[in-house]
């Protein structure tokens, strides 16, 4: 079994940083650019391009904890 990384090695927020929007930690990179992205039926790849901040390990992660967040708000209800 992988071990997923927890949101708070993955997501930042600062009100310093872009008033307090999650971003991928050690970036400026808002994290909902790459579901934007992804929702606009820009590639992963194509969005790692445009944020070269961003490292593919960590926009997977991240895209595996919002699933996984989503799976739990669908079982719950």
């Amino acid at each position: 079994m992988k071990m997923k990384m927890p949101w708070e090695k993955i997501v930042f927020s600062s009100p310093e940083i872009l008033g307090g929007t999650p971003v991928f930690k050690g970036t400026r990179v808002p994290v909902v650019s790459l579901l934007e992205h992804l929702e606009n039926g820009v590639s992963l790849d194509e969005f790692l391009e445009d944020f070269p901040s961003v490292d593919k390990f960590t926009a997977i992660q991240f895209l595996k904890l919002v699933k996984e967040s989503t799976m739990l708000d669908l079982t719950a209800a």
